[in-house]
């Protein structure tokens, strides 16, 4: 059974969604602050995170910062804060899904489902690595090493990057990378593809300055970068 964080200090909707994700099976621990919250959220006994932004005593973003730190945990924020540079602010941080209050108990379990399953891995053989240059994508934890050293990456940012390694001559189009890792439909509102493939690759990069791994075909899409 999958267990949920929820970080909200409104008491109402904290039970609400606590209740919510009860009835749908999963096992919830809930946190009305920032300060608990974060002890909770860094602990590693957690599937998934969802939490507030605007909380006592440590913000949800500052919760966000901490964790992307030591874990690649699938976070969902949930916040009446509806402008989009916020969303894009925290999908760079790391952010895996983001819901804007008032929000529909329905699509809040839709979403964590997909995370959830995103986050799972690949459902082809546990044993095989994938390898592209200095990368390697174990798909047994789903671990990404570049030149033997580890990146913390999100699930989506592993998603996209494991779909990329298995079609290393494919051109995906910000259709297909949407579909395929957020399981929507895409409706023509590509910030939240380009934020996540700009992270990844500053993250692999940033391990090994000079070399590029991802290349943007202008007009069509990403593909691995032609050797």
């Amino acid at each position: 059974m999958s267990r949920i964080l929820i970080i909200e200090d409104s008491a109402d909707i904290n039970a609400l969604l606590a209740e919510t994700l009860t009835a749908a099976g999963y096992e919830t621990e809930s946190s009305y602050d920032g300060l608990n919250g974060q002890k909770a959220a860094l602990s590693g006994r957690h599937d998934l995170i969802i939490t507030d932004i605007m909380l006592p005593y440590i913000c949800g973003d500052e919760i966000l910062r901490k964790l992307r730190e030591k874990s690649s945990v699938p976070v969902i924020i949930i916040s009446a804060k509806d402008m989009v540079s916020t969303k894009i602010d925290l999908l760079k941080m790391g952010a895996d899904d983001y819901i804007t209050k008032p929000f529909d108990l329905g699509e809040v379990t839709a979403r964590v489902e997909t995370a959830l399953r995103r986050a799972g891995g690949s459902s082809i053989l546990p044993t095989a690595v994938l390898r592209y240059k200095d990368i390697e994508l174990d798909c047994s934890d789903m671990r990404i090493t570049v030149g033997g050293r580890e990146v913390k990456c999100t699930a989506k940012e592993t998603q996209i990057l494991e779909m990329l390694l298995r079609n290393p001559d494919k051109v995906f189009t910000k259709a297909n990378i949407y579909e395929s890792v957020w399981q929507e439909d895409y409706l023509g509102d590509d910030n939240a593809v380009k934020t996540h493939i700009s992270n990844l690759r500053s993250k692999l990069e940033k391990l090994s300055p000079g070399s590029q791994y991802i290349e943007t075909v202008w007009g069509l899409g990403y593909r691995l970068y032609k050797q």
